[in-house]
């Protein structure tokens, strides 16, 4: 059967097939597991760490932008679950010559509710997948975000500075967490700045994720510096890069940082 991944590409999946999927991203494992797909998961990433007690005992095909192909193609998946922002193209498209490649491209929630859908039907777990969608569709619509909008600068590196930018996942989160990021406008998806260019932009809150890069509370120190005024926080990035069905969680986590902002 056919479907269309997020890149707008054809690829056959036999149904009929006993699964044997190679998930290439954290959040789409993590997911995986959650629609009971847990047996048919041959393959992850070093850096799919969820559900932890369930990961260790998967195969390591490598890191998401160092992908141990020949490890992969010794797995024979009968598919193959990437995104476009977290693979490298050149290691997706030498997998995509002998296997199904399905391909996410997520920039907001409608995306990877579309995402969380297409995963059903591909795994045929389409009730689950639909169940889980609204689950988290719901938990979004009661969320109450800040009631006054704060300027934020949401850091995901610490030498050089790098931030969420525009048409990201990330920004769309702090969008409906309340925030107004104030880099928005800077080409490229997380955009280096300097110390200087913080300082001018003067976002009322700076939120330090906990990854990729492991902010701590050593580093709120250092930003207090650049901007004395700015409320700084440390957050869980997972919480608001992770676009599966960690996503349940992400809105009673934004409420929580709402309240502490103003309160």
């Amino acid at each position: 059967m056919q479907f269309v991944d997020q890149l707008g590409r054809n690829i056959e999946i036999e149904l009929n097939a006993q699964l044997r999927i190679v998930s290439l991203v954290p959040s789409q494992t993590e997911l995986l597991f959650d629609l009971d797909l847990g047996e048919a998961v041959v393959g992850i990433t070093k850096f799919c760490i969820h559900p932890k007690e369930k990961v260790g005992q998967k195969e390591k095909i490598g890191g998401t932008k160092n992908l141990n192909i020949e490890k992969i193609r010794s797995l024979t998946p009968t598919l193959i679950i990437a995104n476009k922002e977290e693979n490298e193209k050149e290691q997706i498209e030498a997998l995509a010559k002998d296997f199904p490649v399905w391909i996410s491209d997520i920039t907001d929630l409608h995306s990877a509710l579309k995402m969380i859908a297409v995963v059903g039907e591909m795994t045929q777990k389409e009730k689950e997948a639909q169940k889980l969608s609204n689950n988290i569709s719901k938990a979004f619509a009661y969320l109450a975000p800040l009631r006054e909008t704060k300027t934020s600068a949401y850091f995901i590196w610490q030498n050089p500075f790098m931030v969420a930018g525009k048409n990201t996942f990330i920004n769309d989160m702090l969008q409906k967490a309340g925030f107004k990021n104030c880099f928005e406008n800077l080409n490229g998806h997380y955009p280096e700045i300097s110390s200087q260019q913080l300082q001018k932009a003067n976002p009322e809150v700076i939120l330090l994720s906990s990854e990729p890069f492991p902010f701590k509370e050593k580093h709120v120190k250092d930003f207090k510096k650049i901007c004395p005024t700015a409320k700084i926080m440390l957050v869980e990035g997972e919480l608001f890069s992770w676009y599966g069905s960690r996503l349940l969680n992400s809105p009673v986590y934004f409420q929580k940082l709402a309240a502490s902002l103003q309160s």
